[in-house]
């Protein structure tokens, strides 16, 4: 869910750039733009992040800042059979992903999160 807004700072990361477009929007942007794009590897240097890091970025897309990306860890769960499942239910089905984000963000707060 945390995916679907703001972006990776290098300073903390070593990657550089947003996950959608609109990184200052909620939406289920990120799930469809996971699945309906072809994402293509490359060095996290060529957009100013860490020389040596892996990101994706959406063939044909310009390598440049500002370019949406995803990390390995995002690509990932299009390999993976049970995170599949979800990745396609939340690019089909906005409201879903809402209720569902909704319920998991209530049970963090409700639990507590540890001060940073």
């Amino acid at each position: 869910g945390a995916h679907t807004i703001g972006a990776m700072h290098a300073d903390r990361s070593g990657h550089e750039g947003p996950w959608t477009d609109q990184p200052q929007h909620f939406d289920n942007q990120y799930f469809k733009d996971l699945v309906g794009k072809e994402w293509v590897k490359t060095d996290a240097s060529e957009l100013g992040g860490a020389k040596g890091n892996a990101v994706y970025v959406a063939k044909g897309s310009p390598i440049k800042s500002g370019t949406p990306i995803m990390l390995p860890t995002d690509v990932a769960m299009l390999e993976d059979s049970k995170m599949r499942v979800w990745v396609d239910l939340y690019a089909a089905d906005e409201t879903r992903f809402f209720q569902d984000f909704s319920s998991a963000f209530t049970k963090l707060q409700e639990l507590g999160v540890p001060a940073f």
